[in-house]
């Protein structure tokens, strides 16, 4: 009963949405495939088309499906584990490599995301930033928190490749701000610093300074980066990451 009631809080393009996102992702859409019209799926979930439509522009944010122009909306072919390659993180050389990548990659898509957000977006990386901010004052870090509030911002830049990319590296950057969690609780104030720097982000976003989010964003990741590895002794590189 309780899980009933907790779904019918839900907005309803919400229930859609997650009702779809696990079709395919079962395999009961192949790669590909036409999505029935809006009507149709109006028609299946007992909605009315608007809900549909927000349902379906979520599948896009998150790269689910895509659209062709007077065509329709098709399953886009998915493997969100490693849908670019990326093999599993082994050793500290990977995870340099991995802050390389993301320092390349989401300083532009912050610089987007300040170009392009909208309210939804603003309200999806708040939430991720209040998560976080609620954590700090508990002299706590929240790996789940952190990492969506650097996907919203992916999502919020409207490029797909950003966000699919993003979540390809889950994984893989969970490592990095697990480690960079106990590092900065092992600093004082270290928390309060580090909740300041992604505060400052979204406030570029916010604001729709393009150039600002960029920098904050290149600045803080190379923070992260720095501060791990300049506090942890040297470590041999076929160490294996995945240990506790």
């Amino acid at each position: 009963m309780a899980a009933q009631e907790k779904t019918a809080r839900k907005p309803l393009s919400e229930v859609v949405f997650e009702r779809m996102e696990r079709a395919i992702k079962s395999g009961s859409y192949r790669p590909d495939e036409k999505l029935p019209t809006e009507h149709d799926l109006a028609a299946e979930f007992e909605v009315s088309r608007p809900i549909v439509r927000d349902a379906l522009k979520k599948l896009r944010e998150r790269g689910l499906i895509y659209s062709r122009q007077g065509a329709g909306s098709f399953v886009r072919a998915i493997g969100l584990k490693q849908p670019l390659g990326f093999g599993p993180l082994e050793n500290v050389s990977d995870l340099l490599s991995c802050y390389e990548f993301r320092l390349t990659v989401e300083p532009a898509a912050a610089a987007c995301a300040a170009e392009r957000r909208d309210e939804a977006a603003l309200t999806r990386i708040e939430a991720a930033l209040d998560l976080m901010r609620d954590a700090t004052n508990r002299q706590s870090h929240r790996e789940d928190a952190d990492f969506q509030f650097h996907l919203a911002i992916a999502l919020a830049s409207e490029n797909t490749y950003f966000s699919i990319a993003m979540e390809a590296l889950k994984d893989h950057i969970a490592v990095g701000m697990r480690f960079h969690g106990a590092s900065v609780k092992r600093e004082t104030s270290g928390l309060a610093r580090v909740f300041d720097e992604h505060a400052a982000i979204f406030d570029a976003i916010r604001t729709g300074d393009g150039a600002r989010a960029r920098d904050l964003m290149r600045d803080h990741l190379t923070h992260s980066r720095d501060r791990l590895f300049e506090r942890r002794k040297p470590v041999p590189a076929s160490e294996d990451l995945a240990r506790p």
